[in-house]
């Protein structure tokens, strides 16, 4: 069973919660995405793929990833942001179900803790265990979900994703 959706703020120490930073500004508040959000979370998706993964072919035109955003992944899966003070998003965490589908975040918004934070979420939703997909290529992301204790379970040579990209298929279990 997953934990209600917060209607409100997030409570204090909570994955959602704001807290201040350095400068004295808050960290940017997780919640779940509205349909309003959705050309925002496509920007930023585009923007962080572009940084992050330069040398793989995407599948999908900018057009098409804004409709997509808009008539699948915030309507019909479990979506998530990071809204700044200002209201930008920062990044966002797709799940279905206990597959945790995408996490991305604006580049200026990495290693500051926010994909951290949305791994805790990710996990605080299905604490009985998270699988994902991430390229080989992207070796920044398998260092960070091995920090996070995913571990390998298979590599593919990518045939069957759309960017025929090779693959590593990750999970997470909790101990015990």
């Amino acid at each position: 069973m997953t934990a209600p959706d917060p209607s409100g703020p997030a409570a204090p120490g909570s994955p959602g919660a704001t807290a201040p930073g350095p400068s004295g500004a808050t960290t940017p508040l997780l919640r779940r995405a509205e349909t309003a959000d959705a050309a925002a979370l496509a920007e930023v998706w585009l923007r962080s793929y572009a940084a992050a993964l330069p040398g793989v072919r995407r599948a999908h035109t900018d057009d098409e990833v804004r409709a997509w955003f808009r008539h699948v992944v915030v309507p019909g899966l479990e979506t998530w942001l990071a809204e700044t003070d200002d209201g930008q998003v920062a990044g966002l965490l797709v799940l279905d179900g206990a597959e945790l589908e995408q996490l991305y975040l604006a580049p200026e918004h990495r290693g500051r803790g926010l994909g951290d934070r949305f791994v805790e979420l990710a996990k605080s939703r299905h604490p009985g265990g998270l699988s994902l997909w991430t390229f080989q290529v992207n070796t920044p992301a398998q260092r960070f979900y091995a920090r996070h204790g995913f571990v390998e379970l298979e590599r593919t040579d990518g045939s069957h994703n759309e960017e025929r990209e090779p693959d590593i298929r990750m999970s997470w279990r909790p101990a015990g």
